[in-house]
């Protein structure tokens, strides 16, 4: 494996600029001229718009590990209305994929990170694309470790490509997951103090972290679920005691309690403690990641509660 990713480690980084804003004007030099040679993928969104914030990062993320496979343009809708009527697009996020000049496919909002991947699978395939680096199957190994609850075995693994490329993003984020899930927070801090400066927004990254806080936050109130409990039931308007029994039911795999916990000091009062409640919820989502169902779910819930 170590001989397998030293020898990835030299195919060199992603193309710069792989990711770029675009608009009518520029649709021929930013899209259609560079189909010729790679797909490009447009993402046409809103700043009103919800499920374009999720899906655009997510989307841009997995272009970027794609290492110039494809390329992606963002395109406001509200600023380029006549080429959103071009392309009849009724709803947004709407992602097309042009290449050799032609749009060769097409989706429709919010999508999970696996499904980002089988689209852009199929883009690079289209063009004929190389396979993936050894760093990439590397990092592709971990992550199948961590589905099948082999959390060492992706530790050592995220551990070797961190030797080659001491800034590999996912590789970080990847490594800090693990050792959370084993135990080792402290630990896991360390790694996580050692991402790039310029990467600490990176979804990957920010998601790592979330993770983090939440099982920091959990272990200090670990035991404590019953007395929690017990202060909500007698005062079902302690807050504090109730985001700390939120903290500990996320700790110990309870997610959907601890969001109902949450949900339910939101409803009684929202602004209590500059909304505490609330910046605890948007943590989970975090550490959740935007595309669960968990927080999909519990977004439209604390939209209601919010506006309603």
């Amino acid at each position: 494996m170590d001989n397998l990713i030293g020898a990835g480690a030299a195919a060199g980084a992603a193309p710069a600029d792989l990711v770029k804003d675009g608009s009518q004007a520029t649709f021929k030099a930013d899209v259609i001229d560079p189909s010729m040679q790679v797909p490009v993928i447009v993402d046409f969104w809103a700043p009103w718009c919800g499920p374009c914030k999720q899906l655009g990062p997510l989307l841009e993320k997995v272009v970027k590990e794609a290492r110039g496979a494809v390329r992606m343009v963002k395109i406001n809708v509200d600023e380029n209305q006549a080429l959103a009527g071009q392309l009849r697009i009724q709803s947004i996020p709407a992602v097309f994929a042009f290449f050799q000049g032609r749009p060769v496919d097409a989706f429709q909002g919010a999508q999970p990170e696996g499904q980002l991947k089988q689209f852009v699978g199929r883009l690079a395939k289209l063009a004929g694309e190389q396979p993936a680096s050894p760093i990439d199957e590397a990092i592709e190994h971990a992550e199948a470790a961590i589905e099948a609850g082999d959390h060492a075995t992706a530790t050592e693994i995220f551990g070797q490509v961190l030797e080659h490329e001491p800034e590999n993003v996912k590789a970080i984020g990847g490594i800090v997951r693990c050792l959370i899930a084993l135990g080792e927070i402290e630990q896991a801090a360390e790694f996580l103090g050692r991402a790039p400066k310029d990467k600490l927004n990176d979804p990957v990254i920010a998601g790592a972290r979330a993770q983090l806080d939440v099982a920091e936050a959990g272990r200090k109130a670990a035991g404590q679920s019953d007395a929690l409990r017990a202060r909500v039931d007698a005062n079902p308007k302690d807050h504090e005691a109730r985001i700390e029994l939120a903290q500990a039911l996320f700790a110990t795999g309870d997610k959907e309690g601890a969001i109902d916990q949450l949900l339910e000091s939101i409803r009684i009062n929202r602004a209590h403690n500059e909304e505490a409640a609330r910046k605890q919820l948007v943590t989970f989502f975090e550490a959740m990641g935007p595309t669960d169902p968990l927080t999909l779910s519990a977004r439209r819930r604390l939209s209601s509660l919010l506006f309603s």
